[in-house]
């Protein structure tokens, strides 16, 4: 019991900060998906692949049949997208980071199944599925 006195400090801060971690980790596994429920996506309900990187970024590789609108752009050419609003959108970017803001800005615009791509196309090529230039 003197232990936990003399330490009431230490003990707060280790509590919080672990705290801080798993609401973290509960806020970011949101709506996203694998390379595996996005393939899923493109071949069951003909998902669009909307690839957020910049144009340099996507000619170095991309998954096929992605249309490119990088994401400083997105705001502007978002009704490029309408003709999808009622399909799956997978959004990638390069580690799986910009999607996150990418589905948050298509959501506002009225698309209601935006998935960012978990670890983007890092993770897509790590698990050796294909990629087009």
């Amino acid at each position: 019991m003197k232990f936990i006195i003399d330490n009431i400090f230490l003990i707060v801060l280790a509590l919080s900060s672990g705290g801080a971690l798993v609401w973290h980790t509960l806020q970011r596994s949101g709506d996203k998906v694998s390379a595996l429920q996005a393939t899923q996506l493109i071949n069951r309900e003909k998902g669009l692949i909307l690839d957020v990187r910049s144009a340099e970024e996507f000619a170095t590789g991309h998954i096929r049949e992605a249309k490119n609108i990088p994401l400083k752009e997105l705001n502007d050419r978002v009704g490029e997208l309408d003709k999808a609003k009622n399909r799956p959108v997978i959004i990638v970017c390069a580690k799986g980071l910009q999607s996150n803001k990418a589905a948050a800005q298509l959501k506002k615009a009225g698309f209601s199944q935006a998935y960012p791509l978990v670890g983007g196309i890092a993770e897509w090529q790590s698990q050796d599925l294909p990629l087009v230039k």
